[in-house]
């Protein structure tokens, strides 16, 4: 029989085995949470046949109903799957650490370098290059998740509760308790149709966050990363939303620039997007403020995936959860459109960012190019520019 159709037992394999291949996906492993989820399902299940193909898809689909980072809970999954608890933490802390190593020490180079002239023109010409990355991650996103009216009236609702400076936290309990309630079809229901596009339209006038100052220190930046890590639906991609909202918007602990620097940091490095969290964590607390946000927002994966392991089959077939899950996943991607309006006005203000944004945007969508090769092409025309002025 093909390995596609058994798997070996579990529990045969070292969990010096086991950190080894995580240790080196979490190197190697580039271009977001569907590349690294590509990259497991060729190791697992083609070449170690750790998993059948619908296994493989049954971790997937567990870690589409809890929240959290995907690939990383597809890591931690099969390390519990193989090894049992100490697989669970072993695979999960390999994958992650490589990325988490690397985003700090970037973060250690921006504090030096980051006002400097060199540094400053690299991160101008690398952050129009960013919103054509988040741009590519909606347009993935909304194939996979947003399909139907029902959905996109989610979408369009959630999107309206966001601009009307509705706590992100509510937004999601909201358009989930709306999905919930509401199971069928929303195309049957003209006269539901009507009344949502007023609110949709007059979504973008409506109020800005409300400014709220907030001092941090290692176990604010901790705990407001566990939040985030407890409620992170969609994908890592998402985290996006969250860091606009809180970090900018309402504590004004980063600046706009700031948070696009740090968006470029995930998507360079190896490994999971939220790294991300590292190096804010670095450049707002140094190293206690890294080891802080990087376990907050971390640690709920783990949890989750210990906790939801046993019941994931039985919660799938419950068709409540999928419309819950419907929900979450519209109210994420209104969340991701709406901070990407906001970085494209902020950011997209001259010929140049504009220019480098359309030039990305046809390289990422019509040629394919990986996202970290832009990056590098971005910020060596950032230190060309600098030399030719």
């Amino acid at each position: 029989m093909s390995g596609s159709q058994v798997s070996a037992e579990p529990g045969k394999t070292s969990l010096l085995e086991l950190a080894g291949i995580f240790l080196r996906l979490g190197c190697t492993a580039f271009g977001g949470p569907a590349a690294h989820i590509a990259l497991m399902q060729q190791e697992f299940v083609e070449k170690r046949r750790w998993l059948t193909n619908a296994e493989f898809l049954d971790l997937l689909g567990a870690t589409n109903l809890i929240p959290g980072p995907n690939s990383t809970e597809m890591a931690i999954h099969i390390g519990l799957r193989r090894c049992g608890g100490w697989g669970l933490w072993i695979a999960g802390l390999c994958f992650i650490t490589p990325a988490a190593l690397l985003a700090g020490l970037i973060g250690w180079l921006y504090l030096r370098a980051g006002k400097l002239p060199a540094a400053l023109s690299i991160f101008q010409t690398i952050q129009p290059v960013m919103l054509a990355v988040i741009l590519q991650a909606m347009f993935s996103l909304g194939r996979g998740m947003i399909r139907g009216v029902r959905l996109w009236l989610l979408v369009l609702t959630a999107t309206a509760l966001t601009c009307a400076a509705v706590n992100e936290l509510a937004v999601l309990a909201l358009t989930a308790l709306v999905a919930l309630l509401w199971p069928k079809p929303l195309a049957e229901n003209r006269a539901a149709m009507v009344a949502a596009v007023p609110g949709g339209l007059a979504a973008p006038t409506l109020g800005a966050v409300a400014a709220t100052s907030l001092a941090y220190s290692s176990k604010t930046l901790f705990w407001f990363f566990l939040k985030i890590g407890s409620i992170l639906f969609g994908s890592g991609y998402v985290l996006m939303a969250y860091l606009q909202n809180g970090l900018v918007d309402k504590y004004h602990w980063l600046t706009q620039q700031q948070l696009l620097d740090a968006i470029a940091v995930g998507q360079f490095t190896p490994g999971p997007v939220l790294a991300t969290s590292t190096f804010i964590g670095f450049i707002l607390g140094g190293t206690t403020g890294a080891v802080a946000a990087t376990v907050g927002i971390f640690l709920p994966a783990f949890i989750f995936v210990a906790l939801s392991g046993p019941i994931i089959p039985r919660l799938r077939s419950w068709p409540a959860a999928g419309r819950v899950l419907d929900g979450l996943n519209a109210a994420s991607f209104a969340l991701l459109g709406v901070v990407l309006a906001n970085l494209s006005a902020n950011t997209l203000q001259s010929r140049e960012p504009i220019l480098i944004f359309l030039l990305s945007g046809y390289l990422l969508f019509r040629l394919r190019m990986n996202s970290v090769w832009l990056i590098l092409a971005a910020g060596l025309w950032g230190l060309l520019r600098l030399w030719l002025h």
